[in-house]
């Protein structure tokens, strides 16, 4: 089974296949939570943020003072920011990843340097004169993962070198079993720290919620700064968020359906000459001559929202969310218009956390897949920040 089709998009309303929202939506029980909590909304959100913390620990198996719950992963990209590490120190990432990490270091004052994304060595090597680390994994905007071996590296030199290393698995919940993640090297005693979102899988974007998971004294630095704000996580992003990790169900067929509709989507553009890169998210990095150009002209011409992953720092890719077939249809039409195809176009395989390189071998195209419950819209939702 799949998870149930939601109403149709307004019409008129643009086709959002730029943020990675989930067509499927909440868990019933999730919604139900918020609108029981919204009926109580003269009363303060709990700023310790118990229930949702409590379940998150029950869930992964840790104790409570090691996860922070958030206003979302921004907030946590921020806070890490602020006190992480040897904050003298400039923080470093990849170039051509999800820009929030360089645009909180350089707002809080410590700056950020960016290596080449050309492998996890460059990285790694970094981590000596660095604060803090930030790495995506699953990787936005290219949709890949880390092997073992590049996260064991990473996690060998945050260990040896004392930078905290902070994962932003946002997308994690989409990816296969066994991928590497740092709920797996929390006993090793390096310093590590996972961000974690309710926005994709879990169809709790509107809410704002997020949780990170670590060491206690990596997080405990995390909570002191939150005291800051904190009454930012309302009561029914707190309500929603409990009640969505407890039904496992909802996420179960979220993630099967994801993973049917991807490959399909995946399939339909090999059958119009294109390809794209390697994922295991919920959404598709798709060659263009143009990235730029396509974004505007499908959103003015066609009432189709993507993400011009030019904007990451990855120029000639369109990040297109894992929508309504329905949706993808409209979708691969338009870009027909704005970008056709003259000549099937190699696409590259990344490394981890890489950005594609030119002149590698297309990525295999899998067999189309059907599943008739898969003609989903998902409904239209606030515009969040340019650069998600």
């Amino acid at each position: 089974m799949t998870a149930p089709v939601l109403p149709r998009t307004p019409a008129g309303a643009p086709v959002r296949l730029h943020l990675s929202e989930s067509p499927y939506g909440p868990s019933p029980h999730a919604l139900a939570a918020a609108h029981r909590a919204v009926d109580d909304t003269g009363t303060y959100p709990d700023p310790a943020r118990t229930a949702p913390a409590h379940a998150v620990a029950e869930l992964l198996g840790v104790r409570p003072d090691q996860v922070a719950v958030a206003n979302g992963s921004d907030e946590l990209v921020l806070l890490s920011a602020l006190c992480l590490g040897d904050r003298q120190r400039p923080g470093v990432t990849t170039a051509g990843t999800f820009p929030g990490y360089r645009i909180c270091l350089e707002n809080v004052g410590r700056g950020c340097r960016e290596v080449p994304p050309d492998g996890v060595d460059a990285l790694a090597d970094a981590f000596d004169g660095a604060g803090v680390a930030y790495v995506c994994n699953p990787h936005n905007p290219t949709g890949g993962a880390l092997d073992r071996a590049a996260f064991d590296l990473l996690v060998e030199r945050a260990a040896a070198t004392g930078t905290p290393l902070v994962v932003d698995e946002a997308y994690l919940d989409f990816a296969p079993p066994g991928t590497p993640q740092v709920l797996d090297y929390l006993g090793t005693g390096a310093p590590v720290l996972a961000l974690r979102t309710f926005s994709k899988a879990h169809g709790l974007a509107g809410l704002r919620i997020g949780y990170a998971v670590g060491g206690a004294d990596l997080v405990g630095r995390l909570r002191e700064v939150q005291g800051s704000m904190p009454f930012s996580v309302n009561r029914a992003a707190q309500a929603a968020a409990v009640a969505a990790l407890a039904d496992h169900g909802h996420l179960e067929r979220v993630r099967r359906g994801n993973a049917v509709a991807r490959e399909r989507f995946r399939a339909d553009l090999a059958v119009r000459g294109r390809g794209a890169l390697p994922s295991v998210t919920n959404f598709l990095a798709v060659p263009v001559p143009d990235s730029a150009r396509a974004e505007r002209l499908l959103e003015r011409d066609h009432g189709i929202l993507v993400r011009d992953a030019g904007r990451f720092g990855l120029d000639g890719y369109l990040r297109i969310s894992v929508g309504a077939s329905a949706d993808l249809e409209r979708l691969l039409d338009a870009l027909d218009i704005v970008a056709p195809v003259t000549t099937p176009a190699p696409v590259t395989t990344p490394g981890p956390v890489t950005a594609p390189a030119p002149g590698t071998a297309p990525a295999p195209v899998p067999a189309p897949v059907t599943d008739p419950e898969l003609g989903l819209t998902p409904p239209s939702r606030a515009t969040a920040r340019e650069h998600l």
